[in-house]
């Protein structure tokens, strides 16, 4: 064997299939660059339209790696072209996993070709809802690992079947205490009891007939390993959070490291990035150093008239310079014709030359990189907080669902910023406690803590030798595991 045929041997044939949300998509197309770039054949899964709005593949990544679009599912109650969460409410979100579920005979008609056309693949990496997906694989001998693009530390939160078992949740408040098996946990990790009902309703049958933490359960049972979009550094437990799941599971828990895109990790090959300074940049080029709070609360949080009223108030209180990128929430039913609607009277003028409400696209990771921005007030969804964190800004989190209540605590543990203060019982908040937070990070003396413990965190995560080792674990761990012909 000649040493191009012994290196062409160590290279692995991979398909990712992610859940149809873009903060799912986003992390698993950054992984497959990763595999891409290290030499690996790359399939990744998705929709049509999905496909048509993910970020161009590399030019010098496009030989390996191809983005394959199955054909969507018609699925009752879904209004056509809805092939993601971005595209309806929050209520209609369990509509997307029956949709996910019509996915099972286009994924296996996709297998069985590649497998009669020679390309049988080494892994497959699914996400948290592909509950059917390891059975169309076993039929054909392909391995499957399990990604989940959530912390390391909500996994163990929710713990495995037998955990649960043991010791079992059956109320809302149940979830407002660290379980059981979570010792290693800081012990504010925990739901405050306005998330807790999200947090109770995992374990219930939704629309698509199946619950979610039954989804988890058995995906997480049949793979050989689960990967996280994480680190040992950010982890609240550190190396502790991979250890406890890898005993609660009994396989392996591997981190990849945190996926920093182009912009961060010195690779800046997407030129979807680099081109033109849009107007929001231009902005900030106005702004003094170290002076402008960015506010992003994702696509899809689900805020009511109300919040933004409150929230809007709140940082014309506090007095500081904002950048707000701004989106109606998809589950808002209050018809509006523009912004200013949603605003309250007058807002945009008596702001106007030291906050920017935003409507447009805003390139999120170089808004955060900008050197007019000091903070980040954000909903604490994962991909949106370590973007902040490897740019070194302190939080003001407003978090709603799924993880991003356990986001919050662990950043705050930490000290790396503070949560908005809200009412316990139905999670509302007013524009008093907005301004508050935002001025314990961005004005008062406690600021300049959060400031430099979320700079220290930033040298680490940027630390792209790290990284780097991440992902010679996973290389290894694939390598190692795959089945042989």
């Amino acid at each position: 064997m000649t040493m191009e045929e012994a290196a062409a041997g160590d290279k692995l044939d991979v398909v990712l299939f992610p859940w149809l949300a873009f903060g799912h998509m986003i992390p698993y197309l950054e992984l497959a660059k990763r595999l891409a770039a290290r030499g690996h054949a790359v399939t990744f899964l998705s929709t049509p339209r999905n496909v048509a709005r993910l970020p161009p593949v590399p030019a010098q990544l496009a030989p390996r790696l191809r983005l394959v679009a199955l054909p969507a599912p018609v699925v009752e109650g879904l209004p056509e072209g809805a092939e993601s969460t971005a595209d309806v409410p929050p209520e209609k979100n369990e509509l997307i996993k029956k949709a996910v579920d019509g996915l099972a005979a286009p994924f296996a008609a996709f297998l069985a070709d590649a497998v009669a056309g020679g390309r049988r693949p080494d892994w497959i990496f699914m996400d948290f809802c592909h509950n059917w997906l390891p059975a169309i694989a076993d039929e054909h001998g392909v391995a499957c690992a399990a990604f989940q693009i959530v912390p390391a530390a909500m996994i163990a939160f929710f713990g495995s079947r037998s955990a649960n078992a043991a010791h079992p949740r059956k109320t809302p408040e149940d979830f407002t205490v660290p379980p059981k098996w979570c010792a290693s946990l800081p012990s504010a990790i925990a739901y405050r009891r306005h998330e807790a009902d999200w947090a109770a309703g995992m374990f219930r049958p939704n629309a698509s007939g199946v619950a979610d933490i039954d989804r988890l359960w058995e995906i997480t049972e049949r793979t050989r390993f689960t990967i996280y979009r994480s680190s040992d550094e950010i982890e609240p437990a550190g190396a502790g959070a991979f250890a406890l799941l890898t005993d609660l599971f009994q396989k392996p828990a591997i981190p990849a490291g945190v996926l920093l895109q182009p912009e961060f990790d010195g690779r800046d090959d997407d030129k979807s990035i680099s081109g033109a300074s849009p107007a929001v940049l231009q902005w900030l080029d106005s702004q003094p150093p170290k002076s402008v709070i960015y506010v992003a609360l994702g696509s899809e949080a689900p805020l009511t008239a109300s919040n933004l009223q409150e929230l809007a108030l709140g940082l014309e209180l506090a007095g500081v310079r904002f950048l707000w990128t701004f989106r109606k929430p998809s589950g808002m039913s209050e018809p509006c014709a523009d912004v200013g609607e949603l605003l309250p009277t007058g807002f945009e003028d008596r702001t106007r030359g030291h906050g920017l409400v935003w409507t447009g696209w805003v390139p999120q990771v170089r808004v955060l990189a900008h050197g007019a921005v000091s903070a980040f007030l954000t909903h604490c969804g994962w991909g949106s907080t370590i973007e902040g964190l490897v740019s070194g800004h302190p939080l003001v989190m407003l978090p709603f669902v799924v993880d991003q209540g356990l986001i919050a605590r662990a950043m705050a543990e930490r000290g790396i910023g503070v949560e908005v203060e809200r009412v316990e019982s139905d999670g509302s908040f007013g524009k008093d406690d907005v301004a508050a937070a935002v001025r314990r990070v961005m004005v008062e003396e406690e600021g300049k803590v959060f400031a430099s413990n979320a700079e220290k965190l930033k040298e680490v995560l940027r630390d792209q030798r790290r990284q780097d080792q991440y992902m010679d674990k996973l290389e290894g761990y694939l390598t190692r595991y795959k089945p042989t012909r």
